[in-house]
């Protein structure tokens, strides 16, 4: 399939397109400043914060599936929703399938599935509130809007560049915690999750995934 990736540059992105990449699939990788094309992937000068450069850049290629992996440092959560919005736009009107790379902050916690994972210290410190705070307004972009097909991937505490393993667990709505306790993924098996969904979708709008031992 051809999978357009918003956001292509970033520590997930790069990653999505290098799995995508090495399964033969064809990615349009989209950022402001487009890195070297590799095997399978054609760069494309994009500006998330750009409806009709996003717009103009999906519609032209016509992929299959939009990954979308954007994020801003210090955190800017009007532009986080209206980057989401701006994709579900798009797809909801073109047909294409959207997997949005969201954050921990919108699962519930463990053990108590009354309290979201941005609202509770044991996984979210203060400094980190209003990053977690604009994932979950990510995701309920997506759960409001009319008309797109979306799925929502949330990972878990703790994201790290780190090994591909080609192992993790997956979940819903509910953090997940490995063998050791704690609640991680590298960036490159998290990748993997997001190709395995592109390539065998499942049901659940709001999924999770965190890291197993082989």
């Amino acid at each position: 399939m051809t999978i357009a990736v918003v956001g292509a540059t970033g520590m997930v992105g790069s990653r999505v397109i290098a799995e995508a990449g090495a399964r033969g699939h064809q990615v349009l990788a989209l950022s402001r400043k487009p890195a070297s094309g590799a095997p399978n992937v054609t760069p494309i000068a994009v500006d998330a914060n750009d409806p009709a450069a996003v717009r103009e850049a999906l519609a032209g290629s016509a992929p299959n599936a939009v990954v979308l992996t954007v994020r801003s440092f210090p955190v800017d959560q009007e532009f986080l929703v209206g980057a989401t919005r701006t994709v579900l736009d798009i797809a909801a009107e073109s047909g294409i399938r959207v997997l949005v790379v969201g954050g921990a902050g919108a699962l519930r916690s463990p053990g108590d599935h009354d309290l979201l994972v941005a609202d509770n210290p044991v996984y979210v410190p203060a400094e980190w509130k209003a990053v977690a705070a604009a994932g979950t307004a990510q995701l309920r972009t997506c759960q409001t809007h009319e008309g797109a097909d979306w799925v929502y991937l949330s990972p878990p505490a703790l994201l790290a560049p780190g090994e591909r393993t080609g192992h993790y667990r997956r979940g819903t709505d509910t953090l997940l915690t490995s063998g050791d306790g704690r609640s991680w993924i590298s960036a490159e098996d998290l990748a993997v999750a997001v190709v395995d969904e592109l390539d065998t979708p499942g049901h659940e709008r709001l999924i999770t995934v965190v890291h197993r031992d082989s």
